[in-house]
């Protein structure tokens, strides 16, 4: 299977965890505009992830859309997903190099740290993911980070993503200060009309 390229700007919509109509939803979160999507579940129940994440990845590939798998390299590699979404406790980035090969896409939590950033961008990392920005229902207890983090990481040559209760609304400032991509859980999954929730991120890259 080709797997679609990372694009280069655009709404990165992420899955909310367990529910009955998750399919539905990815696909309504992309038939908005959605660029790319990141499966996103923490519970240990390996069978129901592996079958969601199986179905995903179609659904990705018919929509040319590239599917990341949050923190779970195996789960990438066996269903074949575009790539792995690596926090600070998870695998390493040379790791799931190996384990994915040299066409995967590897994105990095970067938190609020600049010096994070700079490193894994040496070490080959896809693209580098800043946040919280503003007070997340997802992770109320996240770390906060400036919009002039973007500003500076512009000078690593990677893909920025922006992550944290961002909004239509409060996206443009990040947009302008250096975010190729704005990343959103609730803001897309957590609306009665998702495809709708996720055009109004997305028109924000058409300006």
């Amino acid at each position: 299977m080709h797997m679609p390229a990372f694009p280069a700007r655009g709404l990165y919509a992420i899955t909310d965890g367990p529910r009955a109509d998750l399919v539905d939803a990815c696909a309504a979160a992309m038939e908005g505009g959605a660029a790319v999507l990141q499966y996103r579940d923490k519970t240990p129940d390996r069978a129901r992830r592996h079958d969601e994440a199986s179905a995903l990845a179609a659904l990705c590939a018919r929509h040319r859309v590239p599917l990341i798998i949050n923190d779970d390299v195996d789960l990438a590699a066996v269903i074949g997903a575009a790539g792995v979404h690596l926090g600070e406790d998870d695998a390493d980035i040379a790791a799931a190099r190996s384990r994915l090969g040299s066409g995967a896409i590897i994105g990095v939590s970067c938190y609020d740290s600049l010096e994070r950033a700079r490193d894994l961008a040496a070490a080959g990392a896809d693209y580098l993911a800043f946040g919280a920005f503003f007070p997340s229902p997802t992770k109320p207890q996240a770390r906060r980070a400036s919009p002039d983090l973007l500003r500076a990481a512009r000078a690593f040559g990677k893909p920025l993503v922006a992550i944290g209760g961002i909004t239509p609304d409060n996206a443009t400032a990040l947009i302008a200060a250096g975010a190729d991509f704005v990343a959103a859980v609730s803001g897309v999954f957590g609306q009665s009309n998702v495809a709708d929730a996720a055009r109004h991120y997305a028109t924000l890259f058409h300006k």
